[in-house]
């Protein structure tokens, strides 16, 4: 499976030069770019999503964790099938892998 997929995109001549003023390897540079855009979109997303939470996010902060976790009902024995899951970890730069056994 190619981790890499061919894409053609349209500049205009002067962003092109510009780009070959830096570097040689043009597919580079827009990947480091696109990069550097998508990691900026994501920070500015989550500052937004801090700025003007989800109401019951900000009704979770409020009551606070442990409070929230007394209100939950007593017989919740079972709820979840633990056996039925795939165990999984976080990697740094990959997001959430399944673990190997």
């Amino acid at each position: 499976m190619a981790t890499t997929e061919r894409v053609t995109v349209t500049l205009p001549i002067d962003l092109v030069e510009g780009i070959d003023r830096f570097e040689r390897n043009r597919s580079r540079f827009i990947t480091e770019a696109v990069e550097h855009e998508l990691v900026r979109r994501r920070r500015e997303g989550l500052l937004r999503s801090l700025a003007s939470p989800h109401p019951e996010a900000a009704e979770l902060a409020e009551t606070g964790l442990a409070d929230w976790g007394a209100s939950l009902p007593a017989d919740d024995e079972g709820l979840v099938d633990e056996s039925a899951g795939k165990p999984v970890r976080w990697a740094p730069g990959q997001g959430w892998v399944e673990e190997s056994a």
